[in-house]
C-alpha cells in the first residue's frame, strides 16, 4: 500500500539508531521551526526554492495549478515527511503549493545547511536517499493506480494512505477534515461520484461518521475485492 515509512530512525553500521528528528533538533543543524494552522500555506507555487522542510506534526497537502487555474493534488504528506528537496536539485522556484490540511509544524532547513547537514553525520544521507527512493516508489504506485484501477479502489487507498496506513506506527483512525472535492482531486473523478462511493463505504461498516470520518481497517477489502 503506503511504499514510504513514516519512522525517524534507522540502523547505523556501527549498531546504534538514528533519529532524524533529534537529529534535525540537534545543535548541528540550523533551522526554523515554524507552525502553520489549518488551510496555511508552507509555499506558493512560483515562490523561490531555497529551502528543505521536514513535518514534525500535522498534515501537508502538495498541489499544483495549471495555466487555466485547475488544481491537481500531488501527495499528501504527514510526520516524519521531507518535502521542497527540489532545491537540493538546482529547482529554483517551487513546481507546486505546500498547505497545511490540519495545525502543523515543520522544521525549515535552508539549502546551504541541509548541504551541510547531509556532509555532516554518516547516517543521515542514508537516510534521506531511503527516503527520496521512498518517494519515488510512491510516486510510481499512485501513477499505476490511477491508470489501472477504479475510481472506488482509488478513493479507498487515498482514504488508507491519509490515516497513514502501511508506515510503522499505527494508523490514525479519525481524519483531519477532509473535503469530497479534495478528495475528487486526489482521485481523479467528480465530487458526486465521491459522495456515492462514501455511502457505500459507510453502509457497508467501512467508514463512520461520528465527531470527524472515522476510516476502519476494514476498507481494505476495497482492495483486495476484483
Amino acid at each position: 500500500m503506503e511504499a514510504i515509512t513514516s519512522s525517524t530512525k534507522i540502523n547505523s553500521n556501527n549498531g546504534r539508531t538514528f533519529n532524524t528528528r533529534t537529529f534535525l533538533d540537534s545543535a548541528c543543524v540550523a533551522k526554523k521551526v515554524v507552525q502553520l494552522q489549518r488551510s496555511q500555506q508552507a509555499y506558493a507555487q512560483g515562490d523561490p526554492a531555497t529551502s528543505v522542510m521536514y513535518i514534525q506534526e500535522g498534515k501537508v497537502k502538495l498541489s499544483v495549478v495549471n495555466e487555466v487555474g485547475k488544481e491537481a493534488i500531488v501527495a499528501i504528506l504527514g510526520p516524519a515527511d521531507f518535502f521542497g528537496e527540489g532545491c537540493l536539485a538546482g529547482q529554483s522556484v517551487r513546481m507546486g503549493t505546500a498547505t497545511a490540511l490540519i495545525p502543523t509544524t515543520l522544521s525549515v532547513i535552508q539549502k546551504n545547511d541541509m548541504m551541510s547537514a547531509i556532509h555532516s553525520e554518516r547516517t543521515f544521507p542514508d537516510r534521506f536517499m531511503s527516503y527520496l527512493l521512498s518517494r519515488k516508489l510512491r510516486t510510481e504506485e499512485d501513477l499505476i493506480d490511477h491508470l489501472f484501477n477504479s475510481s472506488e479502489k482509488r478513493l479507498a487507498r487515498a482514504l488508507l494512505l491519509l490515516t497513514g496506513y502501511g508506515k510503522q506506527e499505527p494508523p490514525q483512525k479519525m481524519l483531519p477534515k477532509v473535503s469530497q472535492e479534495m478528495l475528487s482531486e486526489m482521485v481523479g473523478t467528480t465530487r458526486s461520484r465521491i459522495n456515492f462511493f462514501m455511502n457505500r463505504f459507510r453502509r457497508s461498516g467501512y467508514i463512520e461518521y461520528k465527531d470527524g470520518l472515522r476510516v476502519n481497517p476494514s476498507l481494505l477489502n476495497v482492495l483486495l475485492h476484483e
